[in-house]
């Protein structure tokens, strides 16, 4: 009994072994990878410029990062009249055949030897720059006036003129970018193949699991700019290299990866950056196969390539060759990617349906709300999170301030792809400035991981508040009050009419005197509100003289003269 159970925990073994064996595989080098294929986009520019004497100004930038024989063959024997450039940085030895129109240029102290058994033929040696492409160009248009190509070749064999014209119509100025360099017809380069180990575990059977590629670059390389272009979808891949390198994902057919590198998605205009998911510092094979196997929660893997770039930039192009094609402008980026752009959008209300005209004034004791968005990445979901906002003044004398904000909720369904918040600009109102920028600092985020996705700005007009003058305050009469106003007036009315009747009663007035008679208008004569009593016929003789007298006195009439 316990021999067979021995035997069984034996099988038992043998069988996970195997089981786990077949989950790997060992790279053998190759030639021609199924799956992973390295592109010749290298740096280069091909214009319509030609000298005065109708010479092409050519220049040829020499790569061999890891050859062991840096050897090639200039063959120029019918070329066009041309001067010809040709740099090295590191050491290698050409064979030349070229035409008697053909001027070569190396530089004073070129690792670069050239042979030929064309004895009177005598090799230019010029003071120019090597490192720099920019500053070489610059240096031959100073000499030449301008350059027709720059061509950048790795590990050439032999490089063949053709007779055909070598301009290209189009712009005289050389603007360096990656290229094609099959496109350039002019030239007939043949290239060492650059080796490559791939496997794929065996068997190969069909699985309803999403193709897994691993690509992994060895520690003892160089750091690298690594461009993968996708030609399959619903693909997994794990992207592995030295600490350092980065990987620039540059369609959307991509799934889902996960790499110890940092991973750039670029989908112009819109590129953003990803932050390494796992820790792999081991470039062993079976490490990284098995390290791809466990994050990727997967059973099994279609390919697994390594490779040594030999250039500081390559396009890796992922698929079969008959399954995707090879974009003509394909721009790996070398310098950092840029933030992927976001936009931002101010409303005047929490619904979110009325926009701010960017030209309206905003008063200081309002709340404005915003959404802040950006475009997908394919089938990738990144969410927008937003870390901080503050407003710069505009003018001479820029103030900036720091903006407190309240996230605001937001269902995926109402506002895919954005954020929103909104803002107090209480703080704004003892400023003089009215014109701001407000800007916010965002993290980009994928599932748990964030990156920087940069800042997004606004322009905004702020106004202070109107103040309007105290007004007195207003009461308000109903119609008791009012009929009680008016009740008042009229007892005050019956009052001053009551006691004007009374003066009037005490003081009295003259009934008898005619307001109309002479003596009205008589000079002196008193306007007198004193009422006048009828004379009496029976008057004493004294009270007649003493009327007569005054009367006399003050008449000039015949009757007094007749008295």
């Amino acid at each position: 009994m316990e021999s067979h159970m021995t035997r069984f925990v034996l099988l038992l073994c043998i069988a996970v072994a195997a089981s786990a064996s077949s989950q790997t595989c060992v790279p053998e080098e190759v030639n021609d990878n199924p799956w992973v294929h390295v592109s010749k986009t290298l740096i280069g520019c091909w214009t319509s410029f030609i000298t005065e004497d109708k010479a092409e100004v050519h220049i040829l930038n020499l790569n061999f990062p890891a050859t062991p024989d840096p050897l090639f063959s200039l063959e120029m024997s019918n070329a066009r009249p041309m001067n010809l450039i040709i740099t090295s940085l590191k050491p290698a030895y050409g064979l030349y055949n070229i035409s008697a129109d053909v001027n070569i240029y190396i530089h004073n102290d070129s690792r670069l030897t050239l042979y030929s058994n064309q004895q009177s033929k005598v090799i230019h040696r010029e003071d120019f720059p090597t490192h720099n492409m920019e500053e070489l160009v610059t240096w031959a248009r100073q000499k030449f006036g301008g350059v027709t190509s720059l061509t950048t070749i790795q590990n050439p064999k032999v490089i063949t003129r053709t007779g055909t014209i070598g301009t290209k119509p189009g712009s005289p100025q050389c603007v360096l970018k990656t290229e094609e360099i099959q496109e350039k017809h002019f030239l007939s380069i043949e290239i060492k193949p650059s080796p490559i180990k791939s496997c794929s575990p065996q068997p190969q059977t069909p699985s309803a699991e999403a193709e897994l590629h691993i690509i992994n670059i060895p520690e003892d390389t160089t750091i690298r700019n690594i461009s993968l272009l996708m030609g399959n979808k619903n693909t997994k891949v794990f992207l592995r290299g030295p600490q350092g390198t980065t990987w620039t994902v540059l369609n959307s057919q991509l799934t889902q990866f996960v790499s110890n590198n940092e991973i750039v998605l670029h989908m112009p205009p819109i590129t953003t950056v990803i932050q390494p998911m796992t820790i792999l510092n081991s470039d062993n094979v079976e490490d990284v196969q098995r390290k791809a196997l466990s994050v990727l929660k997967a059973t099994t893997f279609t390919s697994y390539t390594e490779l040594r770039p030999e250039y500081s930039t390559v396009l890796l192009v992922l698929g079969r060759k008959d399954s995707i094609a090879v974009p003509e402008t394909v721009t790996p980026i070398t310098n950092g990617p840029d933030q992927m752009p976001l936009m931002m959008q101010l409303y005047v209300s929490p619904d979110y349906r009325q926009p701010l005209d960017p030209n309206t004034k905003v008063q200081s004791d309002k709340r404005i709300y915003a959404e802040i968005s950006g475009d997908t990445l394919g089938d990738i979901v990144l969410t927008i999170k937003v870390n901080k906002c503050f407003v710069h003044s505009k003018g001479s004398c820029p103030v900036t301030k720091d903006l407190p904000f309240i996230p605001e909720t937001c269902s995926l369904n109402s506002c895919p792809n954005s954020t929103r918040l909104s803002f107090s600009l209480d703080q704004l109102q003892e400023l003089e400035a009215t014109a701001w920028d407000l800007e916010c600092n965002v993290q980009l985020c994928y599932s748990e991981k964030c990156a920087d996705g940069g800042r997004v700005k606004r322009n905004l007009e702020v106004t202070q508040p109107c103040l309007q003058p105290p007004t007195p305050p207003c009461f308000d009469f109903g119609l008791t009050g009012v009929l009680g106003i008016a009740f008042g007036g009229f007892l005050i009315g019956v009052l001053l009419i009551g006691a004007l009747w009374f003066i009037k009663i005490k003081t009295g007035y003259p009934t008898g005197l005619d307001i109309s008679s002479t003596a009205a208008n008589l000079p002196g004569c008193p306007c007198s509100g004193a009422k006048r009593q009828p004379v009496s016929t029976n008057t004493s003789p004294s009270e007649n003289s003493s009327a007569n007298a005054s009367i006399g006195s003050t008449q000039s009439t015949p009757t007094s003269s007749m008295a």
